[in-house]
């Protein structure tokens, strides 16, 4: 019986942490779904950034997809407040760098 309450206990704390958030969240005027994209885009920003680092010259199919991956990252950064994402600002310049760099170099061989 009291592990029960512990757990009604914990579960009424989780949605209210949950709730709260929510409440916060729109109190910014971010909503839910782009914050869920930022997240996302934030993971695929770090995985962008070592591939951007390790490799200089990509295949025209890696970098084809690079970019797709690169402009859904740039569209969710936009979405949010830049005090969210601060400390990512390195990554995601380099990440914007090699992205021009692609682009100058495919217009350039056009």
């Amino acid at each position: 019986m009291e592990l029960l309450v512990v757990i009604y206990i914990l579960a009424f704390l989780i949605f209210g942490l949950v709730l709260y958030s929510v409440m916060q969240l729109k109190l910014l005027g971010i909503k839910i779904r782009d914050f869920w994209d930022f997240i996302e885009a934030n993971q695929m920003l770090e995985k962008l950034y070592r591939f951007a680092k390790q490799y200089q010259k990509m295949s025209p199919q890696e970098q084809v997809i690079y970019l797709s991956e690169a402009e859904k990252i740039f569209t969710a950064f936009d979405k949010v407040p830049e005090e969210l994402w601060d400390e990512e600002y390195e990554k995601y310049k380099q990440v914007l760098k090699k992205y021009n760099d692609i682009k100058m170099f495919r217009w350039a061989s056009n």
